[in-house]
């Protein structure tokens, strides 16, 4: 009998044995990936892109996610300046707001730019969209890989930024100061505004023993030539002391030059011999190579980069952006014996003109993002 009843006991509780072990496993587990979630949330991990532009989100804009404190701006700067760098901590960079960052609008032209030119889709790899408000962080989000919001306490960059109007001169200051901090966390950069079509890799164009190379409204002929007309939009810039001196020194010269812009503060500053004190070195480069609606590259052959320059707005801007497009898509689908002999010309500028240059006056409609 004591046999019969160890034996009954033992198949009876077999089942329920297996069950509590069930039972224990699964608590295990569902602890363990509660840990790994949370230790993952907590040094910003990057989670599947179902989740990642909420968890993202908490990092920049804390009011919108869980109560788990952000970490520093600097060290997101450094992660995704990290994850963008070419082999020689170098970076392309681009700023966005809202007014730009919309369908169809300003920043999908710029990337189309980088997909259909030559030997530059690779370079997308490689740019960090800093993005000055929360719906341009959020596309940002939704069409690139590298995407940094760059918030500015008790500033609303969102709206359009009409020229020279108070908002835009605190835009265009701001980024100032944001490329100063990314030379002094030791990277080169490109930067370029998004209003500038990418049709070839400019890289073999640059002068690695310059500090400093701008692209220009009108080039005189002589990369090194002060009278050159800088345009701010587009810069390769080394990181050392003597840029880093150099962007310091540009910040600091709004408070010399109130009220203008950081462009025409160059234009300045430029001849100061503080300048030649650092021994910065300063290069201009050929709108041949570094066009823009100023003054366009005249040879389809030989352009880089095309910007949408003397153009007041948005609307201006993209109606000449989508033609400028077409054109470049036009000599790409020539055989190479009719783009070398053939003359090609831009059909731009249209709609923006020098005209509008000097014509522009208080804000209405139009909108200018330098």
């Amino acid at each position: 009998m004591l046999t019969d009843c160890s034996t009954s006991a033992t198949f009876t509780t077999a089942p329920l044995r297996r069950v509590l072990i069930s039972l224990l496993f699964l608590t295990a587990v569902s602890l363990s990936s509660f840990i790994v979630f949370r230790a993952s949330d907590s040094i910003g991990f990057r989670l599947p892109n179902l989740f990642y532009p909420s968890s993202k989100l908490h990092y920049v804009f804390p009011s919108v996610a869980d109560d788990s404190p952000p970490d520093s701006e600097e060290y997101r700067l450094e992660r995704v300046l990290k994850d963008a760098s070419m082999p020689h901590r170098t970076v392309i960079l681009t700023t966005l707001n809202e007014a730009w960052a919309g369908p169809s609008s300003i920043i999908d032209l710029f990337l189309e730019s980088f997909r259909i030119g030559d030997h530059t889709r690779r370079l997308l790899n490689h740019l960090v969209i800093v993005s000055l408000d929360r719906k341009a962080f959020s596309r940002c989000l939704l069409v690139h890989t590298h995407c940094f919001a760059l918030v500015t306490e008790g500033v609303d960059f969102s709206r359009e930024a009409y020229f020279m109007t108070p908002d835009y001169l605190k835009m265009m200051w701001r980024r100032i100061d944001f490329l100063r901090s990314v030379l002094e966390m030791g990277y080169n950069f490109i930067f370029t505004d998004a209003d500038i079509m990418w049709f070839r890799d400019p890289f073999p164009h640059f002068n690695l023993d310059e500090d400093f190379q701008i692209a220009c409204d009108h080039f005189s002929g002589n990369p090194h030539d002060l009278e050159n007309k800088p345009n701010g939009g587009f810069m390769s810039v080394r990181s050392n002391n003597r840029s880093i001196e150099f962007y310091k020194f540009w910040y600091s010269s709004r408070e010399t030059y109130p009220g203008l812009h950081d462009q025409d503060v160059l234009n300045n500053i430029k001849y100061d011999s503080f300048l030649i004190d650092i021994g910065l070195k300063m290069r201009f480069l050929n709108t041949a190579y570094f066009g823009g609606f100023c003054e366009p590259s005249k040879d389809l052959n030989l352009v880089c980069t095309m910007h949408a320059n003397c153009c007041y707005g948005l609307d201006s801007k993209l109606h000449d952006l989508k033609i400028l497009l077409q054109d470049w898509k036009r000599f790409m689908s020539l055989p190479p014996s009719l783009k070398r002999s053939s003359v090609q010309s831009w059909r731009v500028p249209q709609n923006c003109s020098l005209e509008s240059l000097r014509n522009y006056g208080p804000p209405g409609k139009d909108v200018e993002q330098h």
